[in-house]
């Protein structure tokens, strides 16, 4: 799976176009970067930018931004409706795709240092980033705004994270800060604003103040009523949708407002949203109604239905959900978007990527895909009728290896880019060649980990494969031998370029401890193979 990583940089200027677009265009302009969104606000004279990319791209793509930002605000002249302290007021980095919230904290710390160190301005820490527990908060950092921070600055407590500890007229200071995404959503009811805030205040976390929390962890919000639509909304912010989902707050708002004889009558979303936020409400709804859907495009379908969100308009996912917007690598090409033919022509080509890890991977891929295709020639055929159930149970775990290994054929590729670049890396001096070396054995780890995922994921299909090849359609024999071969390869090629890239890790441990777990795995992938080919030989017709 590609890394992707959102930031949403707020900057202290909202009617200036000339400025707007200068800023858009530093983001643009940025190997690696997509911007989403660029939403200026005239009255709080502050724009909003969101854009993503890998994070090493992104937190460029900030800096970039940044540079421009120093050259054309300057905060003497600056008023507005919102809070700020800063011409970059705040930058967050939010995990969106194959990526952790701890790589997110390691982007906001490098931005931070670096746009202190080039521009030479104060920068907090906050968030999931802060270093501190009182500045958790943007509010706490925030306290006084731009025009406190003269005195605020000379007070040891609040010395920056980075940077001068010394008031910059023309810049302020700047919050960074790692968080998880927040979704805009809210239901709509008919009924009266002070309604909905009744089965706001119910709902969110804060409650009715000290003493009457509210029952949905990190969740926030308000009721009001939309005159253009004629209807009230209970509007939420979901500060986390792990902790508290979209389906979680959108049932609920329907038994409050069941309580209260009121109809609810679908919702909205306001936004972008993360994919996997609209999957976890698909599996809800699923789950509760005994449902099998396998395809993300129809579990959205789904979530769009349950939930009402075509309500007050259109819900296009290709416009609405995050990942959607950017290729899954990325801005750049990707492998597995290309059709086979051009995909076979870069394999061939004199380049050593892609080359044997991604072609096992896609080899398992295809394996899984087979695994999931004879699961549903056998699945809602009325002679297999009594299989329903266990097809049910073994095809959700081939669909989703196969998606998991076709993301490895184009992680694969970029593990070895990676390998390549570091080499690149210039070893004049004792500092370079350390930081050299640094940056290869991390990039080796991942040129090693991307196969021995491979062969990972293909070991948990095993058990699944056993009981498929004793039951499912023997027409589709065939399929399942070739099915368990092509898996068996996944696991071969996984295994040589496992032992390959741990040539050049130093750490003995690592190297050993590796080795034996990928050894192990090829022994299993040559046992278990077996017995699925000699269980589909002995079936009768």
């Amino acid at each position: 799976m590609s890394s992707l990583v959102e930031c949403v940089p707020n900057f202290s200027e909202g009617n200036n176009q000339e400025v707007i677009d200068a800023i858009s265009q530093a983001v643009t302009q940025t190997p690696g970067c997509v911007l989403l969104d660029v939403d200026a606000g005239p009255s709080t004279n502050r724009t909003v930018y969101t854009f993503v990319g890998r994070p090493d791209a992104v937190v460029e793509g900030a800096l970039n931004a940044a540079r421009v930002a120093f050259q054309l605000i300057d905060m003497r002249r600056h008023g507005g409706e919102h809070p700020r302290m800063g011409a970059l007021d705040v930058c967050p980095f939010i995990p969106v795709r194959g990526v952790s919230m701890d790589q997110c904290v390691l982007c906001a710390r490098a931005f931070g240092q670096r746009l202190a160190e080039e521009l030479d301005v104060p920068v907090y820490l906050y968030g999931e980033a802060a270093q501190t527990a009182s500045r958790r908060t943007l509010p706490a950092i925030r306290a006084g705004e731009y025009e406190a921070l003269p005195e605020k600055l000379k007070q040891a407590e609040w010395a920056p994270d980075f940077g001068p500890s010394r008031f910059v007229p023309s810049w302020g200071a700047t919050a960074a800060g790692a968080r998880k995404f927040l979704i805009a959503f809210n239901v709509n009811l008919l009924g009266t604003k002070e309604q909905a805030h009744r089965i706001a205040l119910n709902l969110r976390e804060q409650g009715r103040g000290p003493g009457q929390p509210g029952r949905l962890r990190k969740v926030q919000g308000i009721g009001w009523y939309l005159d253009e639509k004629n209807l009230a909304q209970v509007s939420t912010n979901l500060l986390d949708f792990d902790v508290t989902g979209l389906h979680t707050v959108y049932e609920e708002s329907c038994r409050e407002a069941k309580e209260l004889s009121l109809p609810v009558v679908g919702s909205q979303l306001v936004g972008l949203v993360p994919l996997q936020a609209v999957l976890d409400a698909a599996a809800f709804y699923c789950e509760q109604e005994g449902l099998f859907v396998l395809e993300d495009e129809q579990r959205i379908r789904l979530v769009v239905n349950r939930l009402g969100l075509d309500s007050l308009s259109p819900f296009n996912p290709k416009e609405r959900i995050i990942e959607y917007l950017v290729p899954e690598g990325g801005p750049e090409p990707s492998l597995v978007d290309k059709p086979l033919q051009a995909f076979m022509r870069e394999v061939a080509a004199r380049s050593a990527a892609p080359g044997g890890g991604s072609v096992a991977a896609a080899s398992a891929a295809m394996g899984a895909s087979l695994a999931c295709m004879a699961g549903l020639m056998t699945y809602g055929r009325r002679q297999f009728e009594h299989l329903d159930s266990t097809m049910r149970r073994l095809i959700p775990a081939f669909h989703a290896a196969s998606a998991q290994l076709t993301a490895m054929v184009d992680g694969d590729a970029r593990a070895f880019g990676a390998c390549m670049e570091a080499m690149k890396l210039p070893k004049g001096t004792p500092e370079e060649k350390h930081r050299r070396a640094e940056a290869l054995q991390e990039a080796l780890r991942r040129a090693v980990a991307v196969p021995l995922a491979v062969a990972e994921v293909v070991s948990s299909l095993w058990p699944s494969l056993q009981e498929l090849a004793l039951c499912a359609n023997l027409a589709c024999r065939s399929d399942l031998q070739v099915a368990a071969k092509a898996l068996e390869t996944g696991t071969f090629g996984a295994y040589f370029n496992v032992l390959t890239n741990l040539k050049d890790v130093d750490d003995v441990t690592f190297k050993d401890e590796t080795r034996q777990r990928v050894t192990s795995l090829l022994q299993e992938a040559k046992t278990q193979v077996e017995q699925v080919l000699d269980r589909l030989a002995q079936r009768q017709e």
